[in-house]
């Protein structure tokens, strides 16, 4: 007889638990809502324009990106 998906459900919540892992909801921003994309677009410009106002900022990811390819193995 085959196993019910409500049986197989919860007899891998019980082996996940087993690892020592719990489940968690996560509520998320609808991507298909009305306004989504405007409002990311929004949110982008203020954060390009907030950008080109730090000038520390290039220097500051200049320097982690150097900083980054110093832990990075180098090709021969």
């Amino acid at each position: 007889m085959a196993t019910s998906v409500r049986r197989r459900v919860q007899k891998r919540r019980e082996n996940l638990r087993a690892l020592g892992l719990r489940p968690v909801q996560i509520w998320l921003p609808d991507t298909r809502g009305a306004g989504f994309a405007e409002e990311c677009a929004r949110q982008a410009k203020l954060t390009a324009e907030s950008d080109q106002a730090d000038r520390d900022l290039n220097v500051f990811l200049d320097e982690a990106l150097t900083d980054l390819d110093d832990l990075l193995p180098q090709e021969p």
